[in-house]
């Protein structure tokens, strides 16, 4: 056996379990990108949900490290959130060079929409996957979630 191939087969374990997560990931993009309104995108979605998940009132560069994009790319992204009502910029009045992002009701609404909209897509895939083996997998997901959070900062 060649010895450059060992490192590869010993972690070829990690390497299968990112594969299929990004496989995953990218089905599930599409997926929800399909039931999104027109002009938007996951992004938009990520961002709305990460608001009410962690809570509002985030910096643009507070969201753009959450996320690990550049801040302009974020800035972008908030752009056409704004444009469309569903976040509302505000002065930072911890450090007033700074800004703060806050949902709106029409912010909250638009993402309690798209989730309802993934119920056929769901109900679908119910029919193949056992919500057990979902509700099997969710804390062992959640905790490479979090290793891989730690890590990055």
């Amino acid at each position: 056996m060649d010895e450059s191939s060992k490192p590869a087969e010993k972690n070829a374990d990690f390497f299968n379990f990112f594969n299929e997560i990004g496989i995953i990931a990218q089905l599930s993009r599409t997926l929800l990108e399909a039931r999104l309104p027109d002009g938007m995108t996951a992004m938009h979605f990520f961002i709305v949900n990460h608001l009410i998940r962690v809570a509002d009132g985030r910096t643009p560069l507070d969201l753009a490290r959450a996320f690990q994009v550049p801040k302009t790319s974020m800035t972008h992204s908030l752009a056409g959130l704004e444009r469309r009502g569903l976040v509302r910029t505000r002065p930072n009045p911890a450090d007033k060079r700074s800004k703060q992002i806050w949902l709106t009701d029409k912010g909250r609404k638009f993402r309690e929409d798209a989730i309802g909209g993934l119920n056929e897509d769901f109900e679908r895939l119910a029919g193949k996957i056992d919500r057990q083996t979902l509700s099997r997998v969710l804390p062992d997901l959640t905790q490479v979630r979090k290793v891989l959070d730690a890590d990055r900062d």
